[in-house]
Formats: C-alpha cells, sequence, structure tokens
C-alpha cells in the first residue's frame, strides 16, 4: 500500500509502506471519548479533511499514556529522550483519497526537546507540560499543567478491567476499532496539508471505569463543556510499540465527500 491509496479503520495496520523514521513505546494508554457535532469539528481540521462520523456523529478523545524508547530512523533508542508521559486531544478526520486520521487538537507533553522536534518536523500543536503518571494498585492516573498555561490542567484516574472476556468484546466492537483503529495522523504544517502513516500490533484494549475527571484540556482547545459530561466511551491498552512513516504532502486542497459510516 502506498501512500496514496485509500486508508481505513482496522484492528490491524496496514504496512508502513516505506522507511519508518520514528519508533516509540507507548504504555497505560487511556482513551476517553465524547460524541460532538461534525459541524463542531470542521473548523479545526486542515484544509483537504472533513470529519469523520460513526453513529451519526464525530467523537473526540482525550488520550493520555506513557512514551518511551524513542529512536530514529531504525536506530537504538536514544537514552536522552527519556521516558515521559502525554496527553492529547484528538479529532478524527478523512480526506479527500479516502484516508481516515487522527488530528490533534492539542498535544502536552513532559519532555521539552522531544515537544520542540515535533512542532519543527511535524508542525504538531506539542506544548511543553509539568506532568505526572502513577499506578497505585489498579488504578492507572495521569496529570498534567502546560507551563505558561496554568489552566491548561487536567487530572484523570482509570480503572483498567484486564478480564478476558471484556478484552474479547472489544476485538469486534466497531466504536472501538472506529476510536483506535487509525494509521495516520493529518496536519497543517508549512503551508500544506500533510499526512504521517503510523503502524503497530494490535491495540490490546481492555474496558476501563473512569474514577475521576477534572479536565481543562478540552475546552482550551476549543471544545468548552465536552468534559462536563461522561465519556460514552472509556478504554485502556497496557502497551504498543509503534513507527511512524515519512510525511507526505496532500496538495492542493480538494473538498471530499464524507465516507460511508463505520458500523452502521
Amino acid at each position: 500500500m502506498t501512500a496514496l491509496e485509500p486508508l481505513g479503520v482496522s484492528t490491524h495496520a496496514p504496512s508502513l509502506g516505506g522507511r519508518s523514521v520514528l519508533s516509540q513505546r507507548w504504555s497505560d494508554v487511556v482513551f476517553l471519548h465524547w460524541r460532538i457535532a461534525p459541524e463542531l469539528v470542521a473548523p479545526h481540521l486542515p484544509p483537504g479533511c472533513v470529519p469523520d462520523v460513526h453513529d451519526g456523529t464525530s467523537w473526540i478523545g482525550l488520550i493520555a499514556f506513557r512514551m518511551s524508547r524513542s529512536a530514529f530512523l531504525g536506530g537504538p533508542p536514544v537514552p536522552w529522550l527519556g521516558d515521559f508521559p502525554e496527553v492529547n486531544v484528538r479529532l478524527y478526520a478523512v480526506d479527500g483519497l479516502g484516508r481516515r486520521s487522527v488530528v490533534f487538537a492539542s498535544l502536552d507533553a513532559a519532555h521539552l526537546v522531544p515537544v520542540l522536534a515535533a512542532q519543527a518536523l511535524f508542525g504538531l500543536p506539542y506544548r511543553w507540560a509539568s506532568m505526572r503518571h502513577g499506578r497505585r494498585g489498579d488504578l492507572v492516573a495521569y496529570r498534567t499543567r502546560r507551563h505558561g498555561a496554568s489552566a491548561a490542567a487536567s487530572h484523570l484516574i482509570v480503572r483498567p478491567d484486564p478480564t478476558a472476556d471484556a478484552d474479547a468484546s472489544l476485538r469486534d466492537d466497531p466504536l472501538a476499532t472506529f476510536l483506535t483503529g487509525r494509521w495516520a495522523f493529518h496536519e497543517r504544517h508549512l503551508g500544506r496539508t500533510i499526512l504521517c502513516r503510523s503502524e503497530h500490533e494490535p491495540w490490546p484494549l481492555q474496558h476501563a471505569r473512569l474514577e475521576h475527571l477534572d479536565d481543562a484540556l478540552l475546552a482550551t482547545a476549543g471544545f468548552p463543556g465536552i468534559a462536563e459530561r461522561p465519556p460514552e466511551s472509556v478504554l485502556f491498552a497496557p502497551t504498543v510499540a509503534t513507527r511512524f512513516g515519512t510525511p507526505h504532502a496532500l496538495g492542493a486542497p480538494t473538498t471530499p465527500s464524507p465516507p460511508s459510516p463505520v458500523g452502521e
């Protein structure tokens, strides 16, 4: 599969189709998702993309994980990049060639050097933050506060359900696949919309229960009121090792047609 062919949502990643430029390990991954009207998502997408929908609506996610073992161009992990948390707000989009993706409304990370590198290389809206990640018994917690913008903060605690039945029920779940089975991101960078492919093993998804949420990252990203209601989906994954390919420009912006809804 080349970068120009359709890229759908699925539990298994298609081949990266080229050289890996960045690899990472993501651990203790928390997915919180809410329904949101497509017309609220559209202004936040790069040119050439429209909101992707499932069950008649778009979705917005608050995603937290611990990043480690970052490596470039197939080389060994770079020790000084460290092991640190990230929390991002993300949307779901599709371009004129049918490539379904993630679009990041914001990304907060606890290590300044990767923040600056991601801003420069991909145009991603990374921000440097003071962050903590911890586990106590079967609880997983993240706390973040952005440097220079203390109102941009979040504190979440979830309780994963690692039972076999919980995992099995998610393997063929259309909503879980729509929200997590994404193998690219779109971004606006240097005046162009780019697509960057990714791949990793299937998510080892588990159901989880939200025990606590005090979040202002969604509102800071332009989505007030979302975090005031319970999320419609709460998922967890212990760990995956992921790779990213070389970004490709979309070229002249087009007006894509909305895709066929997933799971309908």
